[in-house]
C-alpha cells in the first residue's frame, strides 16, 4: 500500500502545469483582501499600495530586510493560490527530508487570472511576458504555519508585456505552504506532496522620472 500511495503522489505532481492551473481556476475564489488605508510619509517610504480596491493590501508590518530599492515603484499587486511541491530526497550523509521542488500557482486580480507561477522560480503573465526570480532576503511569516516572506530580484526572460520591466518582487501575507513534518523516510525517497498555499505578490519596476513611488515597505526611517 505504501508504494501505491507514493505512486499516486508522483502521478499527480507530474501533471502538466496547464492541467494543474485549470484545477486551481475551478476552485472557489478566496474573498478579496481589503485595501490598506495607511498612507506613507514620502515617496521612498510610502506604505500606500491601495490605489485600487482589487489590489492586495500591504501588511501592517513589513520587515525592513524586505524593502524594495528606493527607486522601485509598484507596478501591480496580485493574490496567488496554488501549491508548493515538495519531494522526499536525501543528501549524502543526511536523513531523508522534504525539499522544495517547485511552486504551481495562479495569480489573480479581482478573481481574474493575470499570471502563473511555476518552477525557476518563474512568473509568466497571460500576455507571455515572463520573469525569473532569485531570492534576495527572507523573513519568517507572522504565522508560524506559513512559508516565509521574501524579497526577490527579477530578471525579464520575455521582456515585452505586463512583466517585461519588473525588477523586484515581494512575497507577503503567506498562508500555509510549509513542508510536511513527517512522512519522508528511507522507504519514501522520491515521493512528492502538493501543499496548498496562498500569498500576495507585489511586483516593482523602476519609477519613471516624476512618478510618485508606491511601495509596500517597513516604516523604519
Amino acid at each position: 500500500m505504501r508504494k501505491n500511495r507514493h505512486a499516486v503522489r508522483r502521478r499527480w505532481s507530474s501533471l502538466p502545469l496547464g492541467i494543474a492551473l485549470v484545477a486551481l481556476s475551478c476552485a472557489k475564489p478566496a474573498p478579496p483582501i481589503a485595501p490598506s488605508n495607511e498612507a506613507g510619509a514620502g515617496a521612498a517610504s510610502s506604505n500606500d499600495v491601495s490605489a485600487a480596491a482589487s489590489e492586495p493590501a500591504c501588511p501592517a508590518l513589513v520587515p525592513e530586510a524586505l524593502n524594495p530599492p528606493a527607486d522601485a515603484t509598484l507596478a501591480l499587486a496580485l493574490a496567488a493560490t496554488g501549491v508548493q511541491i515538495y519531494q522526499c530526497s536525501v543528501a549524502a550523509g543526511q536523513a531523508p527530508a522534504w525539499t522544495l521542488e517547485a511552486p504551481h500557482a495562479v495569480l489573480v486580480a479581482a478573481h481574474d487570472p493575470v499570471a502563473i507561477h511555476f518552477a525557476g522560480p518563474t512568473w509568466q503573465a497571460l500576455d507571455g511576458s515572463r520573469v525569473a526570480g532569485a531570492k534576495l532576503a527572507a523573513a519568517p511569516s507572522p504565522d508560524p504555519a506559513a512559508i516565509p516572506w521574501l524579497l526577490i530580484a527579477a530578471t525579464p526572460a520575455a521582456p515585452q508585456g505586463k512583466l517585461g520591466d519588473i525588477t523586484h518582487i515581494q512575497r507577503l501575507d503567506t498562508v500555509a505552504g510549509l513542508a510536511p513534518s513527517s512522512g519522508c523516510d528511507a522507504n519514501s525517497v522520491g515521493a512528492r506532496v502538493l501543499v496548498p498555499y496562498r500569498a500576495d505578490y507585489f511586483f516593482y519596476h523602476k519609477a519613471p522620472p516624476g512618478e510618485p513611488v508606491r511601495q509596500c515597505r517597513s516604516q523604519a526611517q
